[in-house]
């Protein structure tokens, strides 16, 4: 073939080291960031939320990129955003992420779901998010270490 198709979307989620929260008004710029992030890396990002502590994106990865390096720019490129923009705070991301495969038929549910993290989360924390969603995609863990 002389082209190269693909339709592969990730939902891709990490929090802040230890989970700390930082203002509303901080992680909507970083977000926002986020997106420059992925528009420089050509990858389409359909959603980008979160709250606090914190982000889901949904994106389609260039196929010339690993997930692994994306996300690395990702969080590499917002955290020093973030620590050159606000000197007074100390910024860093989790370690690890998580990141699953979703049908373009789910985009618009999953778009609907990142757009709707504030609401979602007055009723359940990351916590108990992020382990329902690794068993809905039937990932195995343990609870002790899922969240470092």
């Amino acid at each position: 073939m002389s082209h190269t198709y693909t339709d592969v979307l990730l939902h891709i989620v990490f929090s802040t080291k230890e989970r700390r929260r930082f203002s509303s008004d901080k992680m909507e710029r970083l977000r926002a960031y986020l997106g420059g992030i992925a528009k420089k890396n050509r990858a389409e990002l359909m959603a980008v939320g979160g709250t606090e502590d914190h982000v889901h994106m949904l994106i389609a990865v260039p196929t010339t990129m690993t997930i692994a390096k994306f996300v690395q720019l990702s969080k590499g490129g917002a955290s020093k955003w973030f620590n050159d923009t606000f000197s007074d705070e100390r910024f860093a991301w989790q370690e690890g992420f998580a990141v699953f495969s979703v049908s373009r038929s789910h985009a618009d549910s999953v778009v609907d779901y990142i757009r709707s993290q504030s609401e979602h989360h007055a009723r359940r924390d990351f916590a108990s998010e992020y382990q329902a969603l690794l068993r809905k995609h039937a990932i195995a863990f343990d609870p002790k270490y899922v969240l470092g």
